[in-house]
């Protein structure tokens, strides 16, 4: 017997938007590091050079605070977009081969880059204290590491789409693959 009921597709749950948040946080929380340091460096301005312990110290407050901001969001989200229907018919385009190919959410892979960076240097900023080390970025410092760190989103969304494309996420369904030698 077979099933006339479509399933309906549900938006994110709270899993999803905190295991996601903590992937791309974290990814961009280290690159944040290594582009402050670099536009630290190359400015001659502030001083941003933690050591190792210091950043795990850090990180551990960045992970609360990435828990929290994907809590918030998904509460924005819902009230915004309230079932998430966008995000529904973006999935469904993905999985039925109309959705970006190489370059997967590369817009969101740019501001999300930017966003962490200024994210990353202000749990430093608020965390030196508490642990007892010296960080001192100025603003032209953490726009140029974020401006750096667009790199390192650019890179993201190229893995992600090369990703789903050995993996054949979003191929149309009945399409055949095509042989490499024809």
């Amino acid at each position: 017997m077979v099933s006339t009921i479509k399933k309906i597709p549900k938006p994110p749950g709270i899993t999803i938007w905190v295991l996601v948040t903590l992937l791309w946080g974290t990814v961009f929380y280290w690159t944040s590091i290594f582009m402050l340091q670099l536009a630290s460096f190359l400015l001659q301005e502030g001083f941003f050079n933690p050591s190792g312990r210091e950043q795990w110290q850090v990180y551990g407050m960045q992970a609360v605070v990435l828990i929290l901001f994907a809590l918030v969001a998904m509460l924005v989200k819902n009230l915004i977009e309230p079932g998430g229907q966008k995000q529904i018919e973006r999935w469904k385009n993905i999985s039925e081969g109309k959705g970006e190919k190489i370059f997967i959410s590369f817009a969101g892979s740019l501001a999300t880059s930017f966003f962490f960076t200024a994210l990353t240097a202000t749990t430093f900023l608020g965390s030196s204290s508490l642990i007892g080390f010296a960080v001192v970025l100025t603003v032209p410092v953490v726009l140029l590491a974020a401006l750096f760190n667009i790199g390192a989103g650019i890179a993201a969304s190229l893995i992600v789409g090369l990703v789903f494309l050995l993996a054949k996420v979003g191929r149309k369904k009945g399409e055949k693959q095509k042989s490499p030698v024809a």
